[in-house]
C-alpha cells in the first residue's frame, strides 16, 4: 500500500524529491491531486515509511 509522505507545491518539487528518494534506493511515485490547485503527494511504500521521513527530513533540512 502507498502512503502519502510529502505535498509538493510544485511538479517541479515532486520531482526533486523523487530523484533524491529514488537515489537513495527507495520506491517513489507522485500524482496530481487536483489540477487546479497543481499540487503533488509524493508516495512511497508504507513499509518504508519511517526510513524514507528520515531521508525526506535530509532532504527538506540540509
Amino acid at each position: 500500500m502507498w502512503t502519502v509522505i510529502y505535498i509538493a507545491p510544485t511538479a517541479r518539487v515532486a520531482e526533486m524529491i523523487k530523484s533524491k528518494l529514488m537515489e537513495e534506493g527507495f520506491l517513489v511515485e507522485c500524482r496530481p491531486i487536483n489540477m487546479s490547485k497543481q499540487q503533488f503527494e509524493v508516495l512511497v511504500p508504507s513499509g518504508e515509511l519511517e526510513e524514507v521521513q528520515e531521508a525526506l527530513n535530509l532532504i527538506l533540512h540540509p
